[in-house]
This record gives C-alpha cells, sequence and structure tokens, in this order.
C-alpha cells in the first residue's frame, strides 16, 4: 500500500512542478510587461536630448538626416543606408532624390 502512494506521488510532482514554475513565469512576465507599459513616459521625457537633425512627417513620425537624400533610411534611429551614423553634410554619397 506505501509504495502504492509512493509511486502516485511520485507520478504527480512533474506535473505540479510544472504549474508552479508556469505560474511564476506568468507573474513575471506580467511584471516585464507593466514596466514596458510605462517606459514610453520616461522616452517623451527623453526626447529633449533629440539630435538637431530630427524632423516630424506627418504619417511616418520621427525621421532623423537629411529627408531629401535619396539613401536616407526613413528611420528615428538611422540617418542614411550608406552612412548610418552621420552627419549628412560632407557625405560623399549625398544624392539628393529625382
Amino acid at each position: 500500500m506505501l509504495e502504492t502512494i509512493f509511486v502516485f506521488v511520485l507520478g504527480l510532482t512533474p506535473p505540479v512542478l510544472s504549474l508552479w514554475v508556469m505560474q511564476r513565469a506568468k507573474e513575471r512576465a506580467q511584471t516585464r510587461l507593466r514596466e514596458a507599459m510605462q517606459a514610453p513616459v520616461v522616452r517623451v521625457l527623453q526626447r529633449n536630448q533629440l539630435p538637431p537633425d530630427q524632423y516630424y512627417v506627418e504619417g511616418v513620425g520621427y525621421l532623423i538626416g537629411d529627408i531629401t537624400c535619396r539613401f536616407n533610411a526613413r528611420s528615428a534611429y538611422l540617418r542614411c543606408a550608406v552612412n548610418p551614423s552621420g552627419p549628412c553634410e560632407g557625405c560623399l554619397y549625398h544624392e539628393p532624390k529625382d
């Protein structure tokens, strides 16, 4: 009889441990999601430290670099596909769009 109970408890141990680990992972994910939802507030406060060559384009958002250049990456993080860190002034690859 004792062997049967031992086998029964031994058989239930992995699922119970699995449920416990899954619950902890879910709680951690919820905490990280809450923190991520609050992160944009910090980014808005840091907008004062933006590069001087940043422009706002309606429907696209913020872009940096010379937006008339053919190689502009149209990104808020990269200026150019050829010269990502910039600057655009004096760049050998600067080509106005046709």
